[in-house]
């Protein structure tokens, strides 16, 4: 079913924690609901699930408004952070908490909490108090919970947080295999952007209780909608200059590093004046130092990340910039030396200073 959240605000007192969120998540996607501590992700996930109540706007789940239903009358599978396990059942048992909760006879119970041990990987560990358990074993018991009772839609409040980043990887993935075998409407909470870009289909970037943009993974990193999201999504680079002229969609843009270059506005800007451009680590090609409208680093560190490697680098007014390159390329490079760099126009993004 799809969730549609129209107009949706929290406050407390004069404090906006969430102002006017309007989203549609089409059945069977995921959304990331992703920004810092205190973007007001969190409390647009206990609204939905019905633990605090909104001061306006609605929540509609298929064509049902569930806005003013209590939680356990919404039909929703929830996976907490702390993953809020019993400490005194098994996990079979805590599988089975939901089910015996809505009465489910115990033939089926038993049924259906078998065959998501199996579809969990928790073989062997039914029998076992969460104590007993790994953070990772401790997370799928969670998820089978909330899966096991068949819900209309799934809520995650970031359940990886507690696992190592090896583990965290490989459980994203699972769930979103899950999800989509499931055919779940998902909405999942994170201030990882790794995790966001992963697993979720659509990701939600939330600043200060208000929706910055909402897009796929690519359209937010590729073409983010304001410079929060550009720094908040991937690395970046941010060179001040000067707009001198338009030429077709694209601006001309005399940088303060020394250099000019072409770039497509990510906000509405004049044809003329000072303006800030976004130049990923990709859009930057090393070549050699004298080159025609490059720019020239020194080379501060390199850091190896196994098939990228970054390197960091001085420009001559001092801006430190980043930019990457493939092992074989990075073996070239070595610190102190002074190296070429190349924008790609293509990939500039302008905006407002």
């Amino acid at each position: 079913m799809d969730i549609v959240l129209r107009q949706l605000r929290k406050t407390y007192g004069s404090a906006v924690a969430v102002a006017d969120l309007s989203v549609t998540i089409p059945q069977g996607k995921m959304l990331a609901l992703l920004g810092p501590s205190g973007c007001g992700k969190t409390t647009t996930l206990r609204m939905v699930a019905g633990f605090i109540e909104p001061s306006a706007g609605s929540i509609h789940v298929g064509d049902r408004d569930i806005t003013a239903l209590p939680a356990h009358k919404r039909d929703t599978g929830l996976v907490f952070q702390s993953y809020a396990l019993f400490p005194h059942l098994s996990a079979a048992e805590n599988i089975a908490f939901g089910l015996r909760r809505r009465g489910v006879a115990k033939a089926e119970r038993e049924q259906r909490v078998a065959a998501m041990i199996g579809k969990l990987k928790l073989s062997g560990l039914a029998d076992r108090l969460p104590r007993q358990l790994s953070g990772g074993q401790q997370q799928r018991v969670a998820v089978a919970r909330a899966l096991v009772i068949n819900p209309s839609i799934l809520l995650l409040d970031e359940p990886f947080s507690n696992l190592d980043a090896k583990l965290r990887e490989g459980t994203g993935l699972e769930l979103s295999r899950l999800q989509q075998e499931y055919g779940l409407t998902s909405i999942f909470v994170t201030h990882d952007q790794s995790e966001a870009m992963s697993i979720a289909d659509v990701i939600a970037v939330m600043k200060d209780g208000e929706l910055q943009q909402i897009g796929s993974a690519s359209e937010i990193y590729e073409n983010p909608a304001n410079r929060f999201v550009a720094e908040f999504i991937g690395r970046a680079n941010f060179l001040p200059g000067r707009i001198v002229a338009k030429d077709g969609q694209s601006l001309e843009v005399a940088l303060d590093a020394g250099v000019t270059v072409l770039a497509q506005s990510a906000e509405t800007l004049q044809p003329v004046g000072r303006a800030i451009a976004l130049l990923r680590p990709e859009a930057i090609v090393l070549v050699e130092p004298g080159t025609p409208q490059t720019l020239t680093g020194r080379v501060e560190a390199v850091s190896y990340q196994g098939a990228t490697v970054y390197i960091h680098m001085c420009l001559a007014d001092g801006t430190l910039i980043t930019c990457s390159a493939t092992p074989e390329a990075s073996r070239r490079v070595t610190v102190g030396e002074r190296i070429g760099l190349l924008p790609v126009a293509q990939r500039i993004r302008l905006f407002a200073e």
